[in-house]
């Protein structure tokens, strides 16, 4: 099992999550209907953190990931979210074991 795994950490500007949501939804949708090495795209919202958005992602390899980074849909992404966001983190790795393959 092989992907190239991001892992991006959103802390929001209160009540700004509606708003970073339909960016975000938009984005992920694009990515996985329009990036051939685009696997996956969660959006994740943790219990309790009504101001952080968590993003977990896997591409087939560093270059889709470098692809994606370069679409349209990314850039009109950051740029109705970025007022928005108060940090950001981002974390990068493979995947090395896929616990619902045997």
């Amino acid at each position: 099992m092989s992907g190239y795994v991001i892992l991006v950490d959103f802390l929001l500007k209160p009540g700004s999550k509606a708003e970073f949501r339909r960016a975000i939804d938009a984005n992920a949708r694009a990515s996985c209907q329009t990036e051939a090495g685009c696997r996956q795209f969660d959006v994740v919202e943790p219990r309790g953190e009504p101001d952080r958005i968590i993003l977990y992602e896997i591409y087939d390899d560093r270059a889709a990931f470098e692809v994606h980074l370069k679409t349209p849909h990314l850039a009109a992404f950051e740029a109705a979210s970025n007022h928005l966001v108060t940090k950001k983190t981002v974390i990068a790795g493979d995947v090395v074991c896929d616990g619902s393959k045997t």
